[in-house]
């Protein structure tokens, strides 16, 4: 036990010390960049090391689950990235010869992707008790190994020039050449396009883990899925903010504050996780979920809403006036400001009846026999109806009605 601790906290600390270094070299290649950078630097600080922090606090408290070390090494591959990268960079382009090792830095920074995929595709797999769903998802496991011992091997190894993903090519140093060169780019061929497909049948497995699960495993994965839902929905938006201003250089300030905020997003993940794994405050995510629907889709609506407000206003006072006008915007907003409530209700409803059916339902039973309670004067058909409504709303194994029966004005009971 103590020495897989040591081994542990070793890669803990091995990650804080990549990315720390990775900051400084990156510093060292943009000396004229100011707070962006900061922000940049601190966003991917906290994208990597928020999963090792909270993998060790999973650790220091459940040190026989084997999540706690998955989430310890997914992103040893990332930190790995993140000091390579730049060190190469100021070692080969900025300063030339100042630092040893360029070529190998730029040779690091190419292979140890798949592992961290690979440990990302078995943290899905085994979330939240360790265990594949079934027996028979153990194969996509062992595929996964597979996949990652591969991939790294055929990318450490391929002949010729390395991905210029950094912004330059360098030929492999430990690059294969011959027939066993030609094999290898044959199995990189192949195994390399893996990665998308793993991911997606680990996030079904995780999907249908949900949709069976019962009692505290379907709450714990209630946290996993919902901050994995939201980091997705805010990395999708963002991808199309590139794909459609086209560079990142490009992107207005506001879309690189957006990315920035996506990148750190994904910091929701592990800390969901070690909230359903530590099962602290576990039961209140029902409504933190309800809540999270309505407003993410309250926000997206009124964005579209007034957005296009602005757009056909504007077109249409430049049709009248020639000229764009500030009166687009003061209007749209007052019907922002007018449909906040009213949509809010209507998303609330929607959103109660399409995903919380269960509870719509028992709330609409109970609005229907307050009106009858205020109406019915018949004391027998209102008690057959309370037993009715105690079925429907409570579901219990049995119900009965007892009632007092209160003297008459005037009597002794």
């Amino acid at each position: 036990m103590r020495s897989r601790g040591a081994l542990l906290w070793t890669a803990v600390a091995l990650q804080v010390v990549l990315v720390s270094l990775g900051i400084a070299f990156e510093a060292m290649n943009y000396p004229s960049l100011g707070l962006g950078f900061v922000l940049d630097a601190v966003a991917r600080a906290a994208s990597i090391l928020a999963f090792p922090v909270v993998g060790a606090l999973i650790f220091w408290r459940r040190p026989e689950h084997p999540i706690g070390w998955l989430f310890c090494c997914v992103n040893l591959g990332w930190a790995i990235n993140n000091f390579a990268g730049p060190y190469a960079k100021y070692a080969l382009v900025i300063n030339p010869g100042a630092v040893p090792g360029g070529e190998l830095a730029v040779w690091i920074y190419f292979w140890p992707g798949p592992v961290s995929v690979a440990l990302l595709v078995l943290l899905f797999l085994l979330f939240p008790d360790g265990r594949p769903l079934s027996p028979r998802w153990r194969p996509v496991a062992w595929l996964t190994v597979g996949y990652a011992v591969l991939s790294t091997v055929t990318l450490a190894l391929a002949p010729g020039p390395i991905d210029d993903t950094i912004g330059f090519k360098v030929d492999n140093p430990a690059g294969v050449g011959g027939p066993i060169g030609h094999v290898i780019e044959l199995i990189a061929g192949i195994v390399q396009p893996l990665t998308v497909p793993l991911l997606v049948v680990a996030l079904v497995s995780l999907a249908l883990r949900q949709r069976r699960a019962r009692g505290q495993e379907r709450q714990q994965l209630k946290w996993f899925t919902s901050a994995l839902i939201v980091y997705v929905i805010l990395v999708g938006t963002d991808t199309a903010f590139f794909l459609y201003y086209g560079t990142e250089n490009a992107m207005p300030v506001w879309a690189s504050t957006f990315n920035d905020i996506a990148i750190v997003s994904d910091v929701l993940i592990p800390v969901a996780a070690g909230i359903a794994i530590l099962r602290h405050r576990l039961y209140d995510i029902d409504l933190l979920i309800n809540r999270a629907l309505v407003y993410t889709t309250l926000t997206v609506s009124l964005a579209a809403v007034y957005a296009g407000c602005v757009v056909l206003l504007q077109m249409a006072l430049r049709s009248l006036t020639g000229e764009t006008s500030q009166l687009a915007v003061v209007a749209s907003t007052l019907a922002i400001a007018a449909l906040f409530n009213p949509l809010r209700r209507r998303i609330q409803v929607f959103i109660d009846k399409r995903f919380y059916r269960h509870k719509y339902d028992a709330a609409k039973t109970l609005e229907a026999f307050s009106a009858r309670l205020r109406d019915e004067t018949d004391l027998e058909a209102l008690s057959g109806h309370l037993v009715g409504v105690a079925r429907a709303t409570m579901q219990p194994s049995h119900v009965s009605l007892w009632l007092r029966n209160l003297p008459v004005s005037g009597e002794r009971e």
